[in-house]
């Protein structure tokens, strides 16, 4: 978990929350200003798989404008019943289920991949979720560094075969020293 110094007050809210209950692998400040600022670009439904304590949401809304839907899935009913309560007047619907009930909602005009089953779950369930010019974001890689961009098949196989699916137009981005994102777009 980054530092609570100079973010939005929902996300120090959900930061506190985090640590109050013990989880200190929340939404990472750098990740979460990509996510902020990605969010901003967004109107209609934006959506997180794996809510956790709520960071990854409360960077979402922080960055959305007024009148976009945030929504966020979490499978552990008390963590999902806690930021329910604590989002209640926040303009951000929890939801308490799996990632796939998600789809209900979709399309997405964003979508963070937080929660470990999302990220690893057929491509094409995922893709299908978002909008044609929709974003998909996975966090959590340690960067590749320069001998595996020189080296594709050096990477390993989850960033390898988002980075690499036609259907999309995809990156990996550095957020900080020793974490990164999958920036995907889907082709119109």
């Amino acid at each position: 978990m980054s530092v609570l110094l100079d973010v939005p007050s929902l996300v120090a809210k959900a930061l506190r929350k985090s640590l109050t209950m013990g989880y200190l692998d929340a939404t990472r400040t750098e990740t979460g200003r990509l996510l902020a600022t990605l969010a901003a670009s967004r109107t209609g439904t934006i959506a997180e798989c794996g809510t956790g304590c709520g960071v990854g949401a409360a960077w979402l809304r922080s960055g959305a404008p007024a009148g976009t839907r945030v929504l966020t899935a979490e499978l552990e009913g008390r963590l999902a019943r806690d930021v329910r309560a604590m989002f209640a007047e926040d303009d951000i619907d929890v939801l308490h289920a799996d990632w796939t009930a998600l789809s209900s909602a979709a399309p997405f005009s964003l979508l963070f991949l937080d929660a470990s089953s999302a990220k690893t779950a057929p491509r094409d369930e995922v893709i299908e979720l978002v909008e044609p010019g929709g974003m998909i974001v996975l966090d959590d890689f340690t960067p590749s560094g320069l001998t595996s961009a020189m080296r594709p098949e050096r990477l390993d196989q989850l960033r390898n075969d988002w980075l690499s699916d036609p259907r999309l137009s995809s990156a990996e981005v550095m957020v900080a020293p020793d974490t990164a994102v999958v920036l995907a777009v889907r082709r119109r």
